[in-house]
């Protein structure tokens, strides 16, 4: 069900010599795989710049989502900065084109879904398991038209919200769903004065453990206090102190290629 590129074997090899000389050529204490969800792309730049500095490489999990620019994260314009990401070695996948909520499961492998984006933003539809299939696949053709690359067979539903329904209409068009641990749950969608930036990196540098997926938004509308700037270079430093490695979602036990 999930193949991978022959790129995909090359990268997962050379993350794994770059692992292998963290923390002063000691083997890693365990891998964190960091991922980044399309949002407000106030902070891309700052997130590329930040993984590259650090040697890091990460997953993206896109969708065509309104950004600061004014323009969607998946628009023609958009092409050099996802292109950029492309040649740098990290990993790509799906989190539904017009980022799609899922709301209830109906019979029949149907479901009841709210877009946020496109045309039928904010309209409550009900459909067929082959129609929200399209529509994870509707980045990859995206994607491929943007950078001459297809996105690696992994999705994340918007919200982290998954039912019986989305997992099998996925699951039979390729893709496999890839959530994040209770760890991993960055807190940028949260209040910034009730969680202050400190906090929510105090926590991860606390609570994240070998093989744990990271989430965070590559900009949220509405935290008056970013998360990026203040958190994601020292959750980096902080846990390469504490032996950490990072790899994209092709080294998870969960989804890397197959012997």
């Amino acid at each position: 069900m999930r193949s991978w590129a022959v790129y995909g074997g090359v990268a997962a090899f050379l993350l794994g010599a770059a692992a292998a000389a963290t923390a002063g050529g000691n083997a890693c204490k365990g891998t964190i795989y960091l991922t980044f969800d399309t949002g407000s792309q106030s902070q891309a730049d700052l997130i590329a710049e930040v993984l590259n500095k650090h040697h890091v490489k990460a997953t993206f999990f896109l969708a065509s989502e309104k950004t600061v620019r004014g323009d969607y994260s998946l628009d023609p314009a958009w092409a050099p900065y996802w292109k950029a990401r492309v040649e740098e070695g990290h990993a790509f996948g799906s989190h539904t084109f017009d980022h799609v909520y899922w709301v209830k499961d109906l019979s029949g492998g149907r479901m009841r879904v709210k877009p946020q984006f496109g045309a039928q933003a904010g309209k409550v539809q009900d459909w067929s398991a082959q129609q929200y299939c399209d529509e994870i696949r509707r980045v990859d053709t995206r994607f491929t038209e943007l950078t001459g690359r297809h996105l690696d067979p992994i999705w994340r539903a918007p919200g982290g919200k998954t039912s019986a329904n989305t997992l099998a209409a996925s699951k039979a068009c390729g893709y496999a769903h890839a959530g994040w641990a209770p760890a991993g749950f960055s807190g940028d969608e949260t209040s910034s004065d009730a969680f202050p930036n400190k906090v929510l990196l105090d926590k991860a540098l606390r609570d994240l453990r070998g093989g744990d997926i990271f989430m965070a938004h590559m900009g949220i509308w509405s935290r008056k206090d970013p998360w990026a700037p203040a958190s994601l270079e020292p959750l980096i430093t902080g846990l390469k102190q504490k032996g950490f490695c990072f790899a994209t979602l092709r080294d998870h036990p969960d989804f890397k290629t197959k012997p």
